[in-house]
């Protein structure tokens, strides 16, 4: 064999074993929320499943018909695996699988052409954060936030489209547009038009279809929560609980989660509805004094604001952490777009601990959901110190980005 035939081969040998490796992981995932633990793992496929066929046997849909939790685009996914089936869970579930498998190949594909480690850690993560990161709503964002950062530099137009649409599933891609502010040159023309038009799109579709009332209930439905036992500001009650009788893990009925009541959790839950916003324009101006060094801001800023809304929420699910996902694979696709100057290299030296770090979270994340949820609802010591320890790591994570987007640097402006 020549030398030049093994350089061909070589690569052709890393695409094959990336793209087997990921058919490997969907199909583990999908195969333990499917078959192994579904109730456990994908009920809220069923709640979803649940939605749809209301929708469409008796022509009632959320945000058309009356208030929801998710903004109104999160019913263009959930209607997708209908294709398949509204009456069986197991197979709404399957075409749910194939959604997010489909969105997933999208994203690794993107992420392969600038460079494999960023595709290999992605897949790595989801084996590590388990079925959750393929059975909730979220799953559809991540692959969404991956395309869009990758795009943002070359063409922040259609990025900011992306992270809109992604909004109006869920809330949280939102927060990436503010990196993306700072580091184009036209802010209004490249992201706050085509933002607003994607905007527009949504009001005047549910306008039309008479739900302009409800448009906005998914902000509303927030204020009903108390503070969720995940909740990173949760920690100190979580281990309460575990020595005092008036800290207990009580189910809120109406939304269909699992909160912490005791001393002082209502005044906590209220203070964070108000310093999560004021935490976020904080980090804004923190961007904003960073923005000549753009892949920091991009990279470091998309991180920070992520897990911003994990660490600073007095809601808190397991899914969220896929929210860290994307910033983290994009930084590897992409390492080798840091200048070779002293913040670039910085940024290379910082970037595999928080790789790192990331993933740690993830597995802390599936051995507390959903391999030990039940002994954390009923005050398992080991469940609840394993939930604390990796909101540590949450913190941790939002500390060491905001740091790095803090330290002095010299580059360029992206044009």
């Amino acid at each position: 064999m020549t030398a030049g035939h093994r350089e061909v081969t070589r690569p052709a040998r890393s695409r094959r074993s990336l793209w087997i490796a990921f058919a490997g992981v969907h199909a583990w995932l999908a195969f333990v929320g499917i078959v192994w633990i579904p109730q456990r793992a994908f009920w809220d496929l069923d709640l979803y499943r649940y939605w749809v066929a209301v929708g469409l046997d008796a022509n009632t849909w959320p945000v058309l018909d009356g208030p929801w939790v998710y903004p109104v685009g999160a019913l263009v996914p959930m209607l997708v695996p209908a294709v398949v089936s509204t009456t069986s869970t197991a197979g709404y579930a399957l075409g749910w699988c194939v959604l997010v498998t489909a969105l997933d190949a999208v994203a690794v594909a993107a992420l392969a052409r600038r460079g494999r480690s960023g595709a290999w850690w992605w897949l790595a993560f989801l084996v590590l954060l388990g079925p959750v990161a393929v059975g909730r709503i979220d799953a559809i964002l991540a692959p969404i936030v991956v395309v869009a950062l990758l795009t943002a530099r070359e063409r922040p137009r259609v990025a900011a489209a992306l992270l809109t649409a992604g909004a109006w599933i869920k809330v949280a891609p939102g927060v990436v547009l503010l990196p993306l502010v700072m580091i184009v040159r036209r802010p209004v023309r490249d992201v706050v038009v085509p933002a607003a038009l994607v905007c527009a799109g949504v009001v005047g579709a549910v306008a039309a279809a008479g739900g302009l009332g409800h448009v906005a209930s998914f902000l509303q439905e927030q204020d009903a929560r108390g503070l969720q036992v995940e909740a990173v500001a949760a920690s100190p009650w979580v281990l309460a609980s575990l020595v005092r009788d008036d800290v207990a893990i009580v189910l809120n009925d109406e939304l269909i989660t699992w909160e912490i009541v005791g001393p002082g959790t209502i005044g906590a839950a209220r203070t964070l509805d108000v310093v999560l916003p004021l935490a976020v324009a904080a980090l804004a101006l923190l961007l904003w004094r960073a923005r000549s060094r753009p892949v920091d801001v991009l990279v470091w800023g998309s991180l920070a604001l992520t897990t911003l809304l994990i660490v600073v929420n007095k809601v808190g699910s397991p899914q969220y952490v896929g929210w860290l996902a994307p910033p983290i694979a994009v930084a590897l696709a992409i390492r080798t777009a840091w200048p070779d100057d002293a913040a670039g290299a910085r940024s290379r030296a910082v970037l595999p601990w928080a790789a790192g770090t990331v993933l740690v979270i993830a597995a802390l994340t599936q051995l507390v959901f959903p391999l030990a949820y039940s002994s954390l609802l009923t005050g398992g010591a080991a469940a609840s110190t394993v939930l604390v320890v990796r909101n540590l790591g949450l913190v941790a994570v939002l500390v060491g980005a905001c740091v790095m987007l803090a330290m002095p640097g010299s580059t360029t402006r992206t044009r």
